[in-house]
């Protein structure tokens, strides 16, 4: 039955009921992503590309390497002469260990009014509701205004090098025509206090720049002593580079953020005045604060450390990883700082790296997007943020796509989105999947 009030568009009972079951079968189709490249996609990239061809469509099936396969398709639009939008999700999830779940994470188990396994939340959950959208539309023979291409990719929990970067490297012309994309990780309930759910939309994410280190030293007996110890040279960067307080640098997106979050709390704030200090700011935003405080500055986590082999040698090497975040502007800080970090002795390299980006917060597809969300939830408080880590749309920026990230969810009190990222338990209810329907059709038919 349709909410009163609500436009019922072509989103039937079908088309919310398809959410969950291809929720709960996608989960069910093994994509673990390891990256070794042992990860294989096809069987859940051939189920989707089956459902799309059910709904008219010409999907087309691309890979770099053997089983590590992308689907693409498009609809043809009513306007002919405006921009294409790119609707994306990735089929591949990250590791579960099942002796932690409550229940098994590839059971895609429907218990209580909620879909549980790994990938209910990043992001078969929006692959899911995008098949529900494209085949109620097929079903009501409803067109959007704007072609828009739909592209399921792999090996976006890795580098995305057999997923959209191999897409936007090899096979742009599939996407001619697109400047904006939407994918995961925006326009879910977050609720921030009594009577303030917000909504944020990402129009940002910070560049990805995971490092090695490497310490040459002299080799030896560890019983002797060694000034050229590559062990404690490395183990001196690394313990700085993780001690390291990063300085605040506010991007417009961020900057954006602040000043409406901060509104909502009745405190006007120009996030662009000298001396201003954020972070007491933040202390002041309760819990709204934590999507806006990991994309403040630029940050350095020390993950891996590999050295030696037996403990009476001394190695003539030893490396370490660290995972590097850039906020949009902030890479030649990033640079000198870690120069400076990893002292003498110790080299640093680029193990992979993306570019930041930044998306206008003022545009006609953000303003859509947010009257979306406040159509089917009055009581939204629709905000801008900048994700702290990245997606496929820094692959898709190379084809000159800004990107967004609305993956649309209606969650309930108490119900810690983000903490189910890559987390045990990953779950998400079959009402959040139901009112992501609604907002991705109206939406996707009017942008």
């Amino acid at each position: 039955m349709a909410e009163a009030g609500r436009p019922t568009g072509p989103v039937d009972e079908r088309a919310l009921g398809e959410s969950v079951t291809f929720t709960s079968e996608l989960i069910r189709i093994d994509t673990t992503n390891r990256g070794d490249g042992s990860c294989r996609e096809r069987p859940a990239a051939e189920y989707v590309a089956e459902r799309l061809a059910e709904a008219g469509l010409e999907p087309a099936l691309l890979e770099r390497t053997p089983g590590r396969t992308n689907v693409v398709a498009r609809i043809g639009g009513t306007d002919p002469s405006a921009d294409a939008l790119l609707v994306h999700g990735h089929l591949d999830v990250v590791p579960a260990e099942a002796a932690d779940w409550t229940v098994h994470p590839f059971s895609g188990e429907v218990r209580d009014g909620v879909v549980w396994g790994r990938g209910a939340i990043d992001m078969k959950n929006m692959d899911a509701m995008v098949l529900a959208v494209v085949r109620a539309w097929a079903r009501a023979g409803v067109r959007p205004r704007r072609d828009i291409v739909i592209a399921y990719t792999a090996d976006e929990e890795a580098s995305a090098s057999d997923g959209a970067g191999f897409l936007a490297d090899r096979h742009p012309e599939l996407f001619e025509g697109c400047t904006e994309g939407i994918s995961e990780s925006g326009a879910f309930t977050f609720h921030a206090g009594p009577g303030m759910p917000l909504y944020p939309i990402a129009a940002g994410e910070r560049g990805t720049g995971w490092l090695k280190l490497t310490a040459e030293g002299k080799a030896g007996h560890g019983s002797k002593v060694n000034k050229a110890n590559a062990v404690s040279a490395l183990a001196a960067a690394v313990a700085r580079i993780g001690a390291y307080e990063w300085p605040v640098r506010l991007t417009p997106t961020v900057r954006a953020a602040i000043e409406e979050i901060a509104a909502l709390h009745h405190i006007r704030v120009d996030a662009g005045a000298p001396g201003l200090d954020v972070d007491e700011l933040l202390g002041k935003l309760g819990p709204a604060a934590a999507l806006i405080e990991p994309t403040i500055r630029n940050s350095t986590n020390p993950t891996m450390l590999e050295a030696g082999y037996k403990v009476n040698v001394i190695p003539g090497r030893a490396t370490a990883f660290v995972d590097g975040r850039m906020v949009p502007g902030g890479e030649e800080e990033f640079h000198a700082t870690l120069d400076r970090l990893t002292g003498p002795g110790v080299e640093w390299e680029f193990h992979h790296r993306e570019v930041a980006l930044e998306s206008p917060v003022d545009s006609p597809t953000y303003a859509k997007m947010r009257a979306a969300v406040e159509l089917f939830d009055p009581d939204a408080r629709v905000v801008p943020y900048s994700m702290s880590g990245g997606t496929d749309a820094k692959q898709f920026s190379r084809l000159g796509i800004t990107g967004y990230g609305y993956s649309p969810l209606k969650l309930p009190v108490g119900f810690d989105y983000q903490a189910l990222f890559h987390g045990v338990d990953e779950r998400v209810p079959v009402e959040a999947l139901h009112f992501g329907v609604r907002v991705l059709d109206h939406f996707l038919r009017g942008a």
